[in-house]
């Protein structure tokens, strides 16, 4: 259904994660990542307006060499973010990658609170590609689930095991830190948990080794069903001047992480996903690399790496007016109407 939507050009920003805040407060993440363009690496916070403006109110430089925030969620109660930025190329290939990065705001400004590395590996190229938060009594992490943190690079994916140590899991965001006494000092000084490694498999499944994945997500209710998204590229033909690309959405049980099901989505790479409310024929003039919801579904905004973000309007209601089904009821008993009165004729 067509809706309401406003483009905006951010020059030499090229947008490749974000997240709401709150209702009308954004964060992006983007840049030139490590190539040597001048195009700087940076989170930017944004204000948006009632008719979909967007406002600049603060943004951080990454340091140089550092890559771009490749993924990103929010704690909206906690106010903070979690990124996926890589340490430069020479700490990388030193086995020293503090890639998961939290970062609050002070005076609209992001700043970091801590970092930690989640990709045991010294390839430049793997990156983090999803940044997903899960809040639960007070827990703060980044993760899938209430019991598992799955930690998903461009090749596969690990699932750890969440500490279930009540010091561990105790974070500055908590309400206990807030207290006086016993928990005040432990709040304060958080422990740094040890994750066990309870499976590694390959995101890409039974597809060909020219395949990368990018996403994945838990089934809102069930945790024992996740879902992957991975890209194939097909090997080059003569008849096909260019190789072949197609999109898939695996569904994996979780329990024995299997792939139960998989359903090819197009002959397109699949960049980003999530609940399809509308439909925008053309949003980008490049693939959108994010989108996100604000927190009542009320506005959507995509981001491309062509330096550009669209704030979509979402509709309250799918189809404004009477439902589809009421309608369909109704142009149904109208129906009966006109063939009852010929019928009522012919028998009288």
């Amino acid at each position: 259904m067509r809706t309401r939507h406003t483009p905006h050009s951010l020059s030499g920003f090229p947008v490749y994660s974000s997240a709401f805040l709150s209702e009308n407060e954004l964060v992006l993440g983007g840049g030139g990542g490590t190539a040597k363009a001048g195009i700087k690496n940076k989170l930017r916070l944004f204000h948006v307006g009632p008719e979909r403006s967007l406002e600049i109110l603060g943004e951080v430089e990454l340091n140089i060499g550092e890559d771009a925030p490749m993924s990103m969620a929010a704690d909206k109660t906690a106010r903070t973010i979690v990124c996926g930025v890589n340490s430069t190329i020479q700490n990388i290939e030193k086995g020293s990658n503090e890639n998961c990065r939290v970062y609050t705001l002070k005076d609209n400004i992001p700043v970091s609170l801590r970092t930690r590395g989640t990709i045991p590996t010294s390839d430049p190229s793997d990156y983090q590609a999803t940044e997903p938060i899960h809040t639960e009594n007070e827990i703060y992490d980044a993760t899938f689930s209430g019991s598992t943190i799955v930690v998903v690079t461009t090749r596969d994916f690990r699932v750890y095991s969440l500490p279930s140590s009540p010091e561990v899991r105790q974070t500055p965001s908590s309400k206990k830190s807030k207290g006086k006494g016993k928990n005040t000092k432990s709040a304060s000084h958080p422990l740094s948990p040890k994750l066990e490694l309870l499976h590694q498999a390959s995101s890409t499944g039974p597809r060909p080794k020219e395949s990368s994945h990018d996403i994945s997500r838990y089934h809102p209710t069930d945790s024992t069903i996740l879902y992957t998204t991975v890209n194939t590229t097909s090997p080059r033909t003569k008849k096909a001047k260019t190789p072949q690309r197609q999109s898939f959405i695996y569904k994996w049980d979780t329990k024995t992480w299997t792939v139960e099901k998989s359903r090819k989505v197009g002959d397109r790479a699949l960049t980003c996903f999530d609940i399809p409310l509308v439909t925008i024929l053309k949003a980008h003039d490049f693939p959108p690399t994010t989108i996100a919801f604000n927190p009542t579904s009320t506005l959507l905004i995509t981001g491309s790496a062509d330096a550009s973000v669209r704030v979509v309007s979402v509709p309250t209601a799918i189809g404004s007016g009477p439902s589809w089904t009421i309608t369909l009821l109704v142009l149904l008993a109208i129906l009966v109407v006109l063939l009852a009165i010929p019928a009522q004729r012919y028998l009288a």
